[in-house]
């Protein structure tokens, strides 16, 4: 349901991320977008130039979303298992409050053209290096594990974290923090340095 309160671009935007969430980017067509906005074909090019211009700002609307909530952990002044825990129950968090523009993100992405499919990689990267810092920092300071592998296992928190999209359900028995919480508990129990272990 479009929510007419909101500016024309905006409902754009929200139409879109709904029906590639649904449908996928190359599925849904230009008709079938006017035709949920209640609007004719050519009227929808007033707004916007083409439907890649779309799934662009979708991409970038929800790195943004990401960054905002991920970057500000650097300067906490907390132990990095608790960083982690945090940053893990951010990020699905976004997840869960954007689920149809994070599933075209993480889904509907690689339909991107080579310019824009290279800003979403390196946005990756970005987001990789973020978890690796945290994860670096915890065997640093000995509250995780001396012997871990920093690449596998920011691979496997990135994996709980980004895959939260195929599955969740907002509304459910679990709220993010639940859903947080319990991966946290399930991967901090085999990265944890053992009690008394030094850096």
């Amino acid at each position: 349901m479009t929510d007419t309160a909101k500016p024309r671009r905006e409902q754009i935007l929200d139409s879109a991320s709904r029906l590639f969430s649904e449908r996928g980017y190359h599925a849904t067509s230009m008709r079938d977008l006017a035709g949920d906005l209640g609007m004719q074909g050519g009227s929808l090019y007033a707004h916007i130039s083409s439907k890649e211009e779309l799934l662009i700002e979708i991409v970038n609307q929800a790195s943004r979303q990401f960054d905002t909530a991920l970057f500000t952990l650097r300067g906490e002044a907390m132990p990095a298992d608790q960083k982690l825990r945090e940053a893990m129950y951010r990020h699905i968090r976004v997840v869960a409050d954007n689920m149809d523009s994070a599933t075209v993100f993480f889904h509907e992405w690689k339909h991107l053209s080579p310019e824009a499919y290279a800003r979403v990689t390196g946005w990756r990267d970005t987001i990789d290096a973020f978890y690796r810092e945290l994860i670096t920092q915890g065997v640093q300071e000995g509250t995780l594990r001396a012997d871990l592998d920093i690449k596998m296992t920011a691979y496997l928190v990135l994996s709980a974290v980004n895959w939260a999209y195929t599955w969740y359900r907002p509304g459910g028995s679990l709220a993010p923090r639940d859903v947080a919480e319990q991966f946290a508990d399930m991967l901090l129990g085999g990265l944890r340095a053992p009690t008394g272990a030094q850096p």
